[in-house]
């Protein structure tokens, strides 16, 4: 009988491809773009208590915000769409003293997610809005465009005053 002979096949050289994927790895890294600046901006209370006051506010300085666990959205006990209560924010926040107006959002447990931003987003809108307004009217230009003497002195008349509270347990008002 014959004996076949073997052939033997060559390998592969990969010295460079560890080279390669790095610099293939280095390059997506580099092009990519990552946002990070998602989220909301919210001030946090501090967490010494002894620096905390108490402070009354009437009834008729708080615009209560509730959502249930079927994602409807109340403004006052009064359903609105996020339009509406855009509107209902400006004229509300815009009526009152600068310290004496509170934005009390209740959420439901239940409540999705997207139905909490969707709400937020709302007020946050309102908000821009009016300091939009004021840097219109006052300084004649864009909110964009004032100083930081001019955005502070528009944002101090038009502070986000927020509390947040889920299943009926915000803050009590008086």
């Amino acid at each position: 009988m014959f004996r076949r002979k073997r052939r033997e096949v060559p390998e592969l050289n990969t010295t460079s491809t560890a080279d390669i994927s790095f610099m293939l790895l280095v390059f997506f890294l580099v092009t990519s773009s990552m946002d990070s600046d998602k989220g909301l901006g919210r001030k946090l209370p501090p967490i010494d208590e002894q620096q905390q006051e108490q402070v009354d506010i009437h009834q008729s300085d708080v615009l209560q915000i509730r959502i249930d666990a079927n994602d409807a959205l109340f403004c006052n006990d009064q359903a609105v769409t996020l339009q509406q209560l855009q509107q209902e924010v400006e004229s509300f926040v815009a009526s009152r003293q600068t310290d004496r107006h509170i934005i009390a959002v209740q959420t439901d447990s239940k409540t999705s997610y997207n139905a909490y931003f969707e709400m937020q987003n709302a007020v946050v809108a309102a908000y821009r809005s009016l300091r939009e307004k004021m840097a219109q009217t006052r300084y004649h230009h864009p909110f964009s465009q004032c100083t930081d003497a001019q955005r502070a002195a528009i944002m101090e008349r038009y502070p986000q005053r927020i509390t947040e509270g889920v299943n009926g347990n915000s803050e009590k008002v008086k």
